[in-house]
């Protein structure tokens, strides 16, 4: 069966789309840690990281750098923190989180609970940056 994210790029499951080519797509995370905490995948389904074939792996982070770049320019923030976790769905993904200090990137605190316009409204932000 394959994975929410997997549907995600198939156009099954909506998302809100910061940027995309034809091996990557990074997305809104729906239960964020920060306005702004954006998911790096890669297309091809793979359940780790690290078991991404090797160009894929070499070139998902400077896709990330890009995106990355623009989450700084739409979101205020000291830095953008990077987490590569993947528990919660099995489909490499790179988490994106703009963070002003270490706190930020604790995964056990309270997710933010943002409307679907407020969602849009970010990732438009995000896009055009």
């Amino acid at each position: 069966m394959p994975s929410i994210f997997t549907r995600i790029v198939r156009g099954e499951v909506p998302c809100h789309k910061v940027a995309e080519d034809d091996r990557f797509l990074a997305f809104l995370d729906i239960n964020p840690l920060r306005e702004g905490h954006t998911l790096v995948i890669p297309k091809v389904e793979m359940d780790k990281f690290f078991d991404l074939p090797s160009d894929v792996l070499a070139d998902i982070m400077p896709f990330a750098q890009i995106v990355a770049n623009k989450i700084t320019k739409a979101i205020p923030c000291n830095r953008i923190g990077v987490s590569v976790i993947g528990l919660e769905v099995p489909h490499a993904h790179v988490h994106l989180i703009p963070i002003s200090s270490m706190l930020d990137m604790d995964f056990n605190q309270p997710k933010l609970k943002l409307s679907p316009e407020q969602l849009a409204s970010i990732a438009e932000r995000i896009r055009k940056a």
